[in-house]
């Protein structure tokens, strides 16, 4: 995983989070993300890019990650919705603004039926 990889990865899992307020176990789940693929430089670039303006840092992230996951072959983009779906799910439930968020991003990426599908098979 390069750097740019790194960044939209971590991103993706702040700005989800970030959505509704980072809860512990949430930002327990990125500091394990974060050392797991030795990402702490990125981790700083991600909280830089959401200070600089956390109240549209959803808005500017969704736009960052379209640019860079939005060109991602189909598989990936896929992971990319089912490990931020799975991520968000740890706490036990996911609110209807993380889900809608969750839902922009896959249309965006064109995965919103496999997003579905995710959802779906998670609850069978």
């Amino acid at each position: 995983m390069d750097s740019e990889e790194k960044k939209a990865y971590l991103l993706l899992k702040s700005v989800i989070f970030h959505y509704h307020g980072l809860d512990d176990e949430e930002k327990k789940n990125l500091e394990e993300s974060t050392t797991e693929i030795d990402g702490h430089e990125e981790m700083q670039w991600v909280n830089d890019f959401i200070a600089e303006d956390y109240f549209n840092s959803f808005d500017r992230a969704r736009n960052y990650l379209n640019d860079i996951i939005g060109n991602y072959p189909k598989d990936k983009r896929v992971f990319y919705i089912d490990m931020v779906w799975k991520a968000n799910n740890l706490k036990g439930y996911v609110t209807e603004l993380e889900a809608t968020a969750m839902l922009q991003l896959a249309r965006d990426w064109q995965v919103e039926e496999d997003l579905i599908n995710i959802l779906r098979n998670s609850h069978s």
